[in-house]
């Protein structure tokens, strides 16, 4: 394993930043509804209102909240009817729902969560409560969806959170992204299954190469194929990447029929149906670096696009390789 230097040119696909969340108000007391619209508005999100059941679902045709802040006893379609029909519809079956009733009972909260609310909050409420219950909710949906269902790292959008914290804190940071070297030709002789058992062992050497590697926690995330990303301080880069390198080579071995990794290849068939060696799977790591004696980065997308051009630098090299940005922000436009 190496490292290697290299000016990649910074050209990030960028996409726009997510709005504030729409949340679906559900009451048929508006003054209530209009006491939850407009604390909820006080705290930055959009609001919507339907005054019973079959007004919210006529509302979520046309609207696609992140959130439904649903009341129990309403007329023509009650709370919890409205959550068993959000439930069986494939659009909306994932939308997360606070049931708001004056109801305590326990055997009424049971109702409610049984037909799938994923809160309850009972009048009267406080403001802080209903903001905080609003919050906890949407972040834990928020968190579940962007988590891959093959690892259960997390997906695209964590990854940008997490490397806007760290450039919000000031501090020195790395962002590494990874893939497998000829993961294609796993896919085209063993089939997508043993493709994903190659995913999964790497995402599990990332985990046990961070357990090793100590302080400060590293964060892991997969944004989908075999790609993944971590962030870490800088000083861990390279224990890392070694000991997930070794690690992951070793399981990967072992994912092979034993003939191919006896002999260090495989043969894929070409489009005519002749057979072509490919070597066994490395890894190919870039790192992007901000650190105070180098670069600043302003956006995660361009931290992530660094990491990416730094990544094809160690695609051109043989072997399992790592290739780290370290230009000085005077080198910017050199």
């Amino acid at each position: 394993m190496s490292a290697a230097e290299s000016r990649p040119e910074i050209d990030p696909e960028l996409e726009s930043e997510e709005g504030p969340d729409l949340i679906l108000v559900v009451d048929d007391d508006q003054d209530i509804a209009s006491f939850v619209e407009f604390n909820l508005k006080v705290h930055g999100f959009e609001v919507v209102r339907a005054k019973d059941g079959q007004e919210a679902l006529e509302v979520m045709e046309t609207h696609r909240p992140g959130l439904a802040v649903v009341d129990w006893m309403m007329p023509r379609m009650d709370g919890v009817e409205l959550i068993r029909r959000i439930r069986a519809e494939p659009l909306t079956s994932a939308l997360p729902v606070i049931m708001l009733t004056a109801k305590s009972m326990t055997v009424d909260k049971v109702v409610g969560l049984t037909a799938g609310a994923d809160d309850y909050l009972v009048k009267p409420f406080d403001t802080a409560e209903l903001i905080a219950r609003v919050s906890t909710t949407l972040r834990r949906h928020k968190d579940a969806r962007e988590v891959s269902p093959l690892t259960g790292l997390p997906g695209n959008a964590r990854v940008r959170r997490e490397i806007g914290e760290r450039m919000r804190n000031g501090g020195d940071y790395s962002v590494g992204y990874i893939d497998i070297d000829r993961f294609k030709s796993v896919n085209d002789v063993y089939g997508f299954d043993r493709g994903d058992d190659f995913i999964i062992a790497l995402a599990r050497s990332l985990q046990r190469a961070s357990a090793k590697t100590g302080p400060p926690s590293i964060f892991m995330g997969h944004i989908g194929g075999d790609d993944f990303v971590f962030i870490c301080t800088p000083d861990q880069v390279l224990p890392l990447t070694k000991r997930t390198v070794t690690d992951f080579e070793r399981v990967a071995d072992r994912l092979y029929e034993p003939i191919d990794a006896q002999r260090g290849f495989i043969e894929v068939p070409d489009r005519r149906g002749n057979k072509q060696k490919a070597a066994l799977v490395t890894l190919s790591i870039g790192v992007a670096q901000a650190t105070s004696e180098g670069r600043r980065f302003a956006d995660p997308r361009v931290v992530i696009a660094v990491a990416s051009e730094m990544k094809k630098v160690a695609k051109s090299q043989p072997g399992s390789y790592v290739a780290i940005d370290r230009r000085r922000e005077a080198e910017e436009g050199a």
